[in-house]
């Protein structure tokens, strides 16, 4: 059988291609997927701990059985990882994003809007998601912006060498990259559990791709809800489970290089954080 990969981030620099053409025994795994990738570029075995596995846009187990046709995603550790959270990054569209958003349920008074955007945004976007979202019933409206700053963050597993590089200086941008079906049914997901826990059921997750400038903004968060509490919660819940867990990548660029920032994507939601009562 033949199978699609896609590389991205820091495997695809190390290969030099987004995409490859496996051909493998009846019944192979993705971990034989892995071993085949592996000889035939020995240069991404060292991520082996690091990276996770999607077979078509859905985070699965080393065991599974592939078959012909399948798409493996290679997923090195996503900007924000799972033993991070609370800082700015963001989501992704089932279908690559458009700036109609996520899909609308009117007649409940419940709304996602979910998308990527390669055009810059600012602070004003939290209005008109706003705008887009609120019902009379909601006497709450948070929103959350993440911006670029000057201080690097925590280099991903393997970029330690390149992060003391450039040890003491300052970030001069962002670059970010995704894969994209995917991230938009991860925060679906997401957005699944907030509803589910929280009892919100009109969010917004914005977030750009491409080169995001120093205080541009990079990811836009709105949770609309009739009380404070479950406003608050669910846009902390959105900004570090979408970080956690969406494939997106980010790297600090400097003036002579760069570095990927993250950790390994979590697959799922962490058990504390799908614990409790929905808030009031």
């Amino acid at each position: 059988m033949r199978i699609r990969v896609r590389l991205f981030a820091i495997q695809r620099e190390l290969v030099g291609a987004r995409d490859l053409a496996l051909d493998l025994p009846d019944g192979a795994t993705i971990d034989d997927a892995w071993l085949a990738l592996v000889e035939r570029h020995p240069v991404l075995a060292p991520g082996r701990a690091s990276v996770r596995f999607a077979r078509n846009a859905a985070y699965a187990p080393p065991s599974t059985v592939l078959v012909d046709g399948d798409e493996l995603a290679i997923i090195p550790p996503v900007s924000g990882g799972a033993p991070d959270a609370g800082a700015p990054d963001g989501g992704a569209s089932p279908d690559g994003g458009s700036p109609e958003g996520g899909p609308a349920r009117e007649a409940s008074g419940a709304r996602r809007i979910v998308e990527l955007r390669s055009e810059p945004f600012d602070a004003v976007i939290l209005a008109e998601l706003a705008d887009r979202l609120a019902v009379p019933a909601d006497g709450a409206i948070v929103g959350f912006l993440g911006v670029t700053r000057q201080t690097p963050g925590t280099p991903a597993p393997g970029q330690e060498a390149e992060a003391a590089r450039h040890a003491g200086r300052l970030v001069d941008s962002l670059e970010y990259e995704a894969h994209e079906g995917m991230a938009g049914a991860v925060i679906e997901a997401i957005a699944d559990e907030i509803e589910a826990r929280f009892g919100v059921t009109r969010l917004a997750v914005v977030h750009r791709t491409g080169a995001v400038p120093l205080g541009e903004a990079s990811v836009a968060i709105v949770a609309c809800a009739p009380h404070r509490d479950a406003a608050f919660d669910a846009a902390r819940y959105a900004i570090d489970e979408t970080k956690a867990r969406a494939p997106i990548w980010k790297a600090e660029r400097f003036s002579d290089g760069k570095v990927w920032i993250g950790q390994p994507a979590r697959e799922a939601a962490a058990p504390e954080a799908i614990e409790g009562e929905p808030s009031s």
